[in-house]
Parts: C-alpha cells; structure tokens; sequence
C-alpha cells in the first residue's frame, strides 16, 4: 500500500516535489471555488479507532459516528497522493446521491468512482468543471452540515 510520510500539511505537500504544483493548483482552485472550506492536514485515525488511516490534505471537516458509536473527523473534501495519481474525496451528496457521480465525464479525471476522482496532472483537468463541483460541495455543506454525515454513514 502507497503511504505519505507525513505529519503536517508542509510535510505532505513536500512528500512527492514533482507533484507539489498539481497539488498547489488545485489548492487554487478550491480557494477561489469554496473559500468556505479551509485547508489543513488530516492525519487519519490510529489504528483501533473509528475512521480511515490514509492522511490527506483536508478541506473543511465534520464529525460523523461508525457502528460501535465511536466517532471520527473526515474531510468534506480530501486530497491524497496515491502511488500513480492524485486522488479527490468528495463527501457530499446531491439528492442521496454521491456528489462526484453528477459531475463525472467533465471533470477531465482520469478515472471516477463513487465520491472520488483522480487524475495524474492538473493540466489534465477541466479547472471550471472542478471548480463548480468544490463550489456546490460547499454550498451544500454549508445548508446541511450533517450532509457528509448521512453519507459516511450509509443513510
């Protein structure tokens, strides 16, 4: 399994120098789209505790509860470097449905799947595309902060 070695968001975005401006150009992107929605370093959970490990850069956050009543802090939105590509987490939903679904294909992604995209470069990407998907992802959790809730949680 790829693995970041990192423990804070300067870390991170040093981790991997040549994709470091993908990441910075996204960042962009999302500061302009969702300013609502503020960067930091997600460090992902310990193991034995509610949540997932990967870290990851974060954009806003919310707390949700897993079946055994523990609970975790995820991102509404997350970007993680993978082995091969850089990968979006969108935890949004538009009508119970997953929030990526409605925009994949006009993205410029390189492959999309449930709430996630990924691409290998930011000049693959269709910037407006990207930057309308962060901006209804806010403007969604900004309306309904439990959102992101019902879909980690399954409901």
């Amino acid at each position: 399994m790829f693995r970041v070695a990192a423990d804070s968001l300067e870390a991170y975005l040093a981790f991997d120098p040549g994709r470091t401006a993908d990441l910075e150009q996204l960042h962009a992107v999302m500061r302009k789209a969702a300013p609502s929605l503020k960067r930091h370093f997600h460090a992902g959970t310990p193991a034995g505790e509610a949540g997932m490990r990967m870290n990851m850069i974060g954009y806003g956050q919310f707390r949700y509860a897993i079946k055994s009543g523990k609970t975790a802090v995820w991102p509404v939105i997350g970007l993680a470097l993978q082995k091969n590509y850089i990968s979006v987490y969108v935890a949004v939903t538009r009508g119970g449905k997953p929030l990526v679904s409605c925009y994949a294909g006009t993205l410029g992604e390189l492959r999309a799947g449930g709430n996630n995209f990924s691409f290998e470069a930011f000049v693959d990407l269709k910037p407006q595309a990207v930057a309308a998907l962060f901006a209804e992802a806010a403007d969604i959790f900004k309306a309904d902060k439990e959102n992101p809730v019902r879909y980690m949680q399954g409901s």
